[in-house]
C-alpha cells in the first residue's frame, strides 16, 4: 500500500536515528562539517562547539548549503577583510600622490600641458618604443 507522499508522487525519506557523523568536505584545514538543519536543531550545542574551535559548520536544507555557523573570531576576520584591504590601497595612493607632489613632477606636468600636439605625439612614440 502507498503513502500519502508516494501516491502525491513524493519519495519518502528515511527516517534517521539519532545524529549522524557529520559529512566533511575539502581538505586540509579548510575542511568543513555538514548537519542537516533537523540535525542542527537537536544537536545545536555540540555543532555550536564545532564552530567556536574554528570548524566552518554548513548547514543544509533538502541536501542543499543553506547557512554557515563559524566563531565569532573568523566572522571578525571576514567583516574587517574589505576594511583592511581599502586602508592598504589608501596608503598606496597616498604613497603615489606624495610622489606627484615634488618639484620635478610639477615641472614635467606643467610642460606636458604645455606641449603642442607635435611634441606630445613624439613623445607617446618614444615612450611606445621604450616599452618594447
Amino acid at each position: 500500500m502507498k503513502s500519502a507522499a508516494q501516491s502525491r508522487g513524493r519519495v519518502p525519506r528515511r527516517k534517521r536515528t539519532g545524529l549522524s557523523s557529520p559529512r566533511l568536505r575539502g581538505e586540509g584545514q579548510h575542511r568543513t562539517n555538514s548537519f542537516t538543519a533537523t540535525e542542527a536543531k537537536n544537536e545545536f550545542g555540540r555543532i555550536l562547539e564545532k564552530a567556536i574551535r574554528g570548524e566552518a559548520v554548513v548547514i543544509t536544507k533538502h541536501d542543499v548549503p543553506k547557512a554557515v555557523l563559524i566563531s565569532i573570531e573568523q566572522f571578525n576576520a571576514l567583516k574587517h577583510a574589505p576594511e583592511l584591504k581599502l586602508n592598504a590601497l589608501s596608503s598606496e595612493f597616498d604613497v603615489l600622490l606624495a610622489r606627484m607632489q615634488g618639484s620635478k613632477t610639477r615641472a614635467r606636468m606643467d610642460a606636458a600641458f604645455r606641449a603642442t600636439p607635435r611634441q606630445l605625439g613624439k613623445a607617446a612614440v618614444a615612450a611606445a618604443r621604450k616599452r618594447g
